[in-house]
């Protein structure tokens, strides 16, 4: 019994895990209309239940632009945190719809999804 709970575990444990992350896989995220947005701050953040994936971050808005984009907290792997690169693309592109990073996908997801709450 005991060499089955050995092999059940850590199944059970991947197939959870997989399951309620992929819901965050393919999360949408606009950026609201920024000619409304006053120069500023805006803290925002993104909290994934069921994955260890959260993000706190502060968006800053100068000339109805984003001018940065400053990552406080970010609970993730270490291959989730090459998604913080994908804030570069964000202020250049000045939109959320761009490519997550290969790998960090969930990561990529809830910093988007964080700077879209943060311009709510």
């Amino acid at each position: 019994m005991r060499n089955y709970l050995v092999i059940i575990l850590p199944i059970a444990a991947i197939l959870f895990f997989s399951c309620s992350s992929s819901q965050y896989k393919n999360v949408e995220a606009s950026l609201p209309d920024l000619t409304q947005k006053a120069d500023g701050s805006y803290p925002g953040e993104a909290n994934f239940k069921g994955v260890p994936t959260s993000v706190t971050l502060e968006t800053v808005i100068k000339n109805h632009k984003i001018i940065s984009i400053n990552i406080i907290r970010h609970s993730a792997s270490p291959i989730g945190k090459k998604a913080e690169k994908i804030t570069d693309t964000i202020i250049e592109r000045q939109s959320l719809d761009v490519d997550v990073v290969s790998g960090a996908t969930i990561s990529s997801n809830a910093i988007r999804k964080a700077v879209e709450n943060s311009l709510r």
